[in-house]
């Protein structure tokens, strides 16, 4: 049956882009207004990933301290999302999207001019409020712009984005590192990351306010009842936050301690060149793109909770082989499609998911806390890896706090009722 058809004929196109072909036009805009934010926002933050190792041979910077750079980058982004989710109730959604984006562009040029590792240790600080704070916007933006039936394969397409901007950083790595001495390539590396600064100018011409977000601005106005930043931990909200910050605190824990440190595990303990390992984070961040895709699709056809179990369970499984098993190297190639794809496919289902869990009124709030709650606590993850390392490998090191943070996530999966095809609108 042709899309015109299915429309037509009124029967719900549950293929996993059908929700695209339901848009408006303005609509469409919006969901590639957050998929390009959302795609620069993924090539911003792994660039210092991808950097990590030529930065610790050029300024003999201790791996707990690279670590911290991480560390810092995402405990401000946590702030930063807290602080952009109530932006979003108080402003709008729109500007604050346009706010974060140009705010994090500014300071990965800001970083390419480091002249130490105090230096750049500050201007990534100073980067992760934006970067945290774009997640929360676009995320609520696009939830609150799509029908529920829709809503977990348009906001999980959107986080599909993350792995195309990742597969961009290695391409530029690949590119850079090929053609510029390392002393300067990981500059540029840095200034790339100014441009999604271009995108703030696509958002104010053509990126509206959702109706849904506009009129509970207007209520509020009108009865002289802002919501107030902690109205998340009052009454029967305090226990949701409280659940879901945790949760989230699995779910970005396990994936930073990884995400950060897999890079330098393929240079040390698999001894590859850092252009050599680019094939390698190729196939990952291939697999990780089919698992925000897939994720998104079973998000609204199986429900939130059941992606989350599955594909958690799959994340450890994969990576107890990835990285403690004694693999040929084509194997461990092999081996990175299947990682990048339970590692990643289950971050599609968060942003319906607490989309889902507060009235329009707290949504940022709500959802800008609890994720970066856990963009918080999943910092601490990159620098305690690091610390471990020095008395264990590299690879024991990711194994232990990645595969704790994948269970408590499992776990906490349970705590929460299914929340596929709630109405927004409906729940305040």
């Amino acid at each position: 049956m042709t899309d015109n058809a299915i429309r037509a004929s009124g029967v719900p196109d549950s293929s996993p882009l059908g929700f695209y072909g339901a848009m408006s036009l303005s609509e469409r805009r919006t969901f590639w207004g957050c998929a390009a934010g959302w795609t620069l926002d993924g090539m911003d933050f792994m660039i210092y990933p991808l950097v990590l190792g030529t930065l610790v041979n050029l300024w003999h910077v201790d791996p707990s301290k690279a670590g911290l750079a991480a560390t810092s980058t995402l405990l401000a982004s946590a702030v930063g999302g807290w602080a952009a989710g109530y932006m979003c109730d108080r402003i709008g959604r729109v500007p604050t999207l346009q706010i974060t984006i140009a705010w994090f562009s500014a300071f990965s040029l800001l970083c390419a001019f480091a002249q130490d590792f105090d230096q750049l240790l500050v201007a990534r600080t100073l980067l992760g409020i934006g970067f945290g704070g774009e997640w929360a916007a676009g995320s609520i933006l696009m939830a609150e712009m799509v029908r529920p039936e829709h809503r977990g394969r348009a906001v999980g397409t959107v986080q599909s984005g993350w792995a195309i901007g990742w597969g961009i950083a290695v391409l530029l790595q690949a590119v850079l590192f090929s053609l510029l001495p390392p002393e300067e390539a990981w500059r540029w590396m840095f200034a790339a990351g100014a441009l999604p600064a271009i995108l703030v100018f696509f958002l104010r011409r053509h990126v509206e306010e959702p109706a849904l977000s506009r009129a509970s601005r207007r209520r509020q106005a009108a009865a002289g009842d802002r919501p107030a930043i902690t109205e998340i931990f009052r009454g029967s909200y305090l226990r949701t936050t409280l659940l879901a910050s945790v949760m989230m605190a699995g779910a970005q824990g396990s994936y930073y301690a990884m995400s950060t440190w897999v890079p330098r595990y393929l240079t040390t303990e698999r001894h590859l060149t850092l252009v050599g390992s680019t094939g390698y984070l190729a196939t990952l961040i291939l697999g990780s793109f089919a698992g925000y895709l897939t994720g998104a699709w079973l998000a609204d056809v199986l429900g939130r909770r059941k992606l989350f179990v599955t594909f958690s369970a799959g994340a450890v499984i994969t990576l107890l082989a990835y990285l403690q098993a004694p693999l040929p190297a084509g194997a461990i190639w092999a081996l990175g499609f299947p990682l990048g794809f339970f590692s990643t496919g289950f971050f599609s289902g968060i942003g319906p998911f607490l989309s889902e869990l507060y009235p329009t009124r707290l949504r940022g709030s709500g959802q800008g806390f609890c994720y970066n709650f856990g963009r918080g606590v999943g910092a601490l993850f990159p620098t305690m890896v690091g610390a471990l390392a020095a008395v264990t490998s590299l690879g024991n090191a990711i194994t232990v706090f990645a595969g704790a943070a994948y269970v408590l996530f499992f776990s906490l999966s349970f705590a929460f009722p299914e929340t596929r095809g709630m109405a927004l609108d409906d729940h305040g």
